[in-house]
C-alpha cells in the first residue's frame, strides 16, 4: 500500500490519499483448525473490589470453535491488520450473569459511587437484556473528576515533573495490558457492543494496541524550533501540553477512541476527562483498572460514563477544561462547539458524521470494486461516519454492479457476534434500529428500487437485513442524509465532471473513494474531492500514522 499525505499533524485542514496495490487481507495462508479451549491464564490477578463480579478476570473455557480457512467475509478486505502470532482463545458465549448492582465511576485512580447515585442499564444489543448497570455521572462528578485532572497539571506535580520517555514508558505499559488481555476485552466489548468478535478482536483491539503504542514512541519526539530574527535576540518555540482535556467518545468503536482520545493527548503531557458513550461504558471502565495497574499517576485519567445532556454538556462548558475532543453526530457536535465558545473559549475538535461517496468507474477491477463497497457500508453494521453509502457507478458497468452488489448482500451472513461466521451484528439499540428501518421506508416511499433486504431480523436483539437501494435519486433521504445503518445506495453516473459535481454535492466532507485502473482518474478524483482522505481502489485503509479528519459539517480539527 502506498500512502500519501499533503498535511502536518497540526491539524490544519487538507487530504490523506491511500493508494491501495494489493486487495489482499495481509491474514496467514492458513490458520488452525481450532481454538484453545480456554482463555491464558495472563490475566491480571486482582482487579478493584468494586469491579470482578461484573469483569470477572477469567472466562469460561467454553466452546472450541473452528474457524473457517479464511476470514474475508468478516473482515474489511483493505483494513491494514496485524494478526498476534497466535490466535485467540475460544470465543465465550456470553460473560457471566452474576454481576454487582452497579458499576462505579473511575476518579482519581479511585473507583467510586456517583454524587448522585444514579444509575443507568447497559444492554446487550444481540438479545435486549439487561448486562448490568453502571453508575451515572452528571455535572457534580465532571467538577470532582476535573479538580483531579488539574490538581495533576499543577506545575510541580508528578506528572508535570515527569520525563517525556516517562510518559512514553507509562503508555507503552499500559498497550501491553491491553495486550495481555486482548481477548477478554473483545469479549465485553462484542457483548456491549454488538460487534462480531473476530472484527473485534482482529481490528479493533490490534488498533488499539498499536495507537497507543505509536504515541508512546512519540511522548520524547515533541520538538520546538529556532527562528532567526533580527537584531541581537534568540528566539525559540517549544511545545506545550495544552491542560485538561475533555473527550467525548461514541459507541460504534469504543476501544479504539479511547486509544485515539488517550494517545496523543497523555503523550504530550495532559490530562484526561474521558466520558464513553452511554450505551458502551463497559470497556472503557475496564481501561481505568488498566491505567492504574500501569501506574499513572492519581487524576491524570478519570472515567465518567454518563450521558450527553449532563455528563457530555458539562465537559463541554466547563470552565476549568482547557480543550474538548468529541467523536460523534454532527448535530452533537454544534452543541459543543457552541458551549466551547460560551464558556471559556476552549479548543475543540470535532470528528462528525459523513455521507460518503464512493466513485466506481468501469476501468474498474469489478471483483475488488464490489466487495470493498460492500466492506465499506457494511462493516459494523453500516455504524462507521466512514460508510461508503454514496456509490457512484459509470452508466457502462452499472447493471451488472448492482447485480453483484445484492448477490454479496444476500450472502452477508447476520447473527451472534460470537458466532465465528457472522460478518454483522445488531445494530447498538432499539432506537437506532428504529431510525435505520425508517430510512428505508422513506427511500421506497420516495421511489428508490430496493433490491434486497430492507427488514428487522430475528426475534430478539436489533438486527437489520443487509440492504440495498438502486435507481437513487440524489435529492431523496438516503441519498443526502447519514444513515448510520446497513443500506447501501447504488446510483449512476455518466461522465468524470458529472460524478465530481455529485460527489461533493453534500454538507459533510469525511472520506471518499475512487476506484479505476486509470491513474489521471484516479489523482483527477482524489484532488477535486472535498474530503478530508481520499482512497484509491481501497476503502476504510486507516493507520494511526495519518491524520484524520473532515471538511465542511465533518468536524474540525485531526485526530492522530
Amino acid at each position: 500500500m502506498l500512502e500519501y499525505s499533503p498535511e502536518s499533524h497540526a491539524g490544519q485542514a487538507g487530504i490523506s490519499v491511500h493508494i491501495s496495490t494489493d486487495s489482499s487481507l495481509s491474514l496467514p495462508p492458513s490458520l488452525p483448525p481450532s481454538l484453545p479451549p480456554s482463555l491464558p491464564p495472563s490475566l491480571p490477578p486482582s482487579l478493584p473490589a468494586c469491579l470482578p463480579a461484573c469483569l470477572p478476570a477469567c472466562l469460561p473455557g467454553s466452546l472450541p470453535l473452528c474457524l473457517p480457512p479464511s476470514l474475508p467475509a468478516c473482515l474489511p478486505g483493505s483494513l491494514p491488520l496485524c494478526l498476534p502470532p497466535s490466535l485467540p482463545p475460544s470465543l465465550p458465549p456470553s460473560l457471566p450473569p452474576s454481576l454487582p448492582p452497579s458499576l462505579p465511576i473511575f476518579i482519581n485512580n479511585e473507583w467510586q459511587d456517583s454524587v448522585s447515585g444514579k444509575t443507568f442499564p447497559v444492554y446487550n444489543p444481540a438479545s435486549g437484556e439487561q448486562i448490568c448497570e453502571v453508575q451515572e455521572a452528571e455535572k457534580a462528578d465532571v467538577d470532582k473528576a476535573v479538580q483531579a485532572a488539574r490538581l495533576a497539571f499543577t506545575l510541580g506535580s508528578v506528572w508535570r515533573r515527569m520525563d517525556a520517555s516517562e510518559r512514553g514508558r507509562l503508555l507503552a505499559k499500559l498497550a501491553d495490558l491491553v495486550e495481555r488481555d486482548s481477548a477478554y476485552l473483545a469479549t465485553i466489548e462484542s457483548m456491549d457492543s454488538g460487534k462480531p468478535f473476530l472484527p473485534t478482536l482482529f481490528v479493533d483491539l490490534q488498533g488499539t494496541i498499536k495507537t497507543l503504542r505509536y504515541y508512546a514512541g512519540y511522548a520524547d519526539k515533541i520538538h520546538g524550533t529556532s527562528i532567526p530574527m533580527d537584531g541581537d535576540y534568540l528566539t525559540f518555540t517549544r511545545h506545550e501540553p495544552i491542560g485538561v482535556c475533555g473527550q467525548i467518545i461514541p459507541w460504534n468503536f469504543p476501544l479504539m477512541m479511547t486509544a485515539w482520545k488517550l494517545g496523543p493527548a497523555l503523550a504530550c503531557g495532559n490530562t484526561v476527562v474521558l466520558k464513553p458513550a452511554q450505551q458502551t461504558p463497559l470497556t472503557c471502565l475496564y481501561i481505568g483498572s488498566l491505567v492504574k495497574e500501569a501506574g499513572f499517576p492519581p487524576g491524570v485519567i478519570n472515567i465518567l460514563p454518563g450521558f450527553g445532556p449532563t455528563a457530555g454538556a458539562a465537559i463541554a462548558s466547563h470552565m476549568g477544561i482547557d480543550k474538548v475532543a468529541f467523536t460523534g453526530s454532527t448535530e452533537v457536535g454544534k452543541l459543543i462547539q457552541e458551549a466551547a465558545g460560551k464558556s471559556n473559549l476552549k479548543r475543540v475538535t470535532l470528528e462528525l458524521g459523513g455521507k460518503n461517496p464512493n466513485i466506481i468507474f468501469a476501468d474498474a477491477d469489478l471483483d475488488l470494486a464490489v466487495e470493498q463497497a460492500h466492506q465499506g457500508v457494511f462493516f459494523n453494521a453500516g455504524q462507521c461516519c466512514t460508510a461508503g453509502s454514496r456509490i457512484f457507478v459509470e452508466e457502462p458497468i452499472y447493471e451488472e454492479f448492482v447485480r453483484r452488489s445484492v448477490e454479496r448482500a444476500k450472502r452477508r451472513t447476520v447473527g451472534s457476534p460470537f458466532d465465528p461466521t457472522t460478518e454483522q451484528g445488531p445494530q447498538i439499540s432499539q432506537e437506532q434500529q428504529s431510525r435505520v428501518l425508517e430510512f428505508i421506508r422513506s427511500g421506497i416511499s420516495e421511489g428508490a428500487r430496493l433490491e434486497c433486504g430492507g427488514k428487522a431480523l430475528g426475534l430478539k436483539g436489533f438486527f437489520i437485513e443487509p440492504t440495498v437501494f438502486s435507481n437513487v435519486k440524489d435529492d431523496m433521504r438516503i441519498a443526502k442524509e447519514e444513515i448510520f445503518g446497513p443500506v447501501q445506495q447504488i446510483m449512476k453516473f455518466k461522465t468524470i465532471d458529472e460524478v465530481i459535481e455529485r460527489a461533493n454535492n453534500t454538507e459533510y466532507g469525511l472520506v471518499a473513494a475512487v476506484f479505476t485502473s486509470d491513474i489521471t482518474k484516479a489523482m483527477t478524483i482524489s484532488t477535486a474531492m472535498q474530503a478530508g482522505t481520499v482512497w484509491i481502489n481501497c476503502f476504510n485503509a486507516l493507520s494511526t500514522q495519518c491524520p484524520f479528519g473532515g471538511y465542511k459539517m465533518s468536524g474540525n480539527g485531526r485526530e492522530l
